[in-house]
């Protein structure tokens, strides 16, 4: 397995915990009252999985010279 293959397995590794997180904050809004702190938390790990996400799907480009 070379470096593109570990980031594309890496880059659906974590898009399949974003899908994970998303439910799991649906579930937590829809169970009332919930719990502010943890839904916070949880938003934040989602958002920090995009980013990191955004950054290996930027690696797996190849740079185009304009």
């Amino acid at each position: 397995m070379d470096e593109q293959d570990a980031l594309r397995q890496r880059v659906e590794e974590l898009k399949v915990e974003h899908r994970d997180l998303d439910e799991a904050i649906s579930h937590l809004v829809e169970a009332l009252p919930f719990d502010q702190l943890k839904l916070q938390r949880l938003k934040k790990r989602k958002l920090a999985l995009k980013d990191e996400i955004a950054i290996l799907e930027d690696q797996l480009l190849p740079d185009i010279i304009a």
